[in-house]
């Protein structure tokens, strides 16, 4: 199968930089699956698990949070707010997360922006867990 090149650059650094088959990850719009010679694209990025199949058609997950995708001329970046590969997410953490923002979530008198607060991280609680499901599976 045909390839392209990715970079995937985070505030952390460089997190991918090589040949792949295909990216396939949740837009603003939707999720959306890049292949070679796809036409010019740039999106903003929504929060989701991204699936790279690599070179060698194996694949790998990642935890994609925010952002943006560009397609441009076979080369495409993806900028994220937050990237986790599956296999360095700490599950236990992503869990205690998940039941922290449950908790928050429960309480009855909660006013709206930490009750928007709490639904956005029990939601990247939620991705991390997915994406780490991946790896654990």
């Amino acid at each position: 199968m045909a390839t392209f090149r990715l970079q995937v650059v985070s505030m952390d650094g460089l997190e991918y930089d090589g040949e792949v088959q295909r990216i396939k990850l949740r837009t603003i719009h939707g999720d959306l699956a890049i292949l070679a010679r796809h036409m010019n694209y740039v999106t903003a990025i929504g929060m989701g698990t991204c699936t790279v199949t690599m070179e060698d058609g194996t694949e790998r997950h990642a935890a994609c949070i925010g952002g943006m995708l560009s397609m441009m001329n076979n080369h495409c970046r993806v900028i994220p707010t937050t990237w986790e590969w599956s296999e360095d997410i700490d599950l236990e953490r992503a869990l205690a997360a998940k039941k922290k923002a449950e908790e928050r979530l429960a309480e009855s008198n909660l006013e709206e922006i930490a009750r928007v607060s709490a639904e956005a991280k029990l939601y990247r609680a939620l991705v991390r867990i997915n994406s780490a499901n991946h790896h654990y599976n």
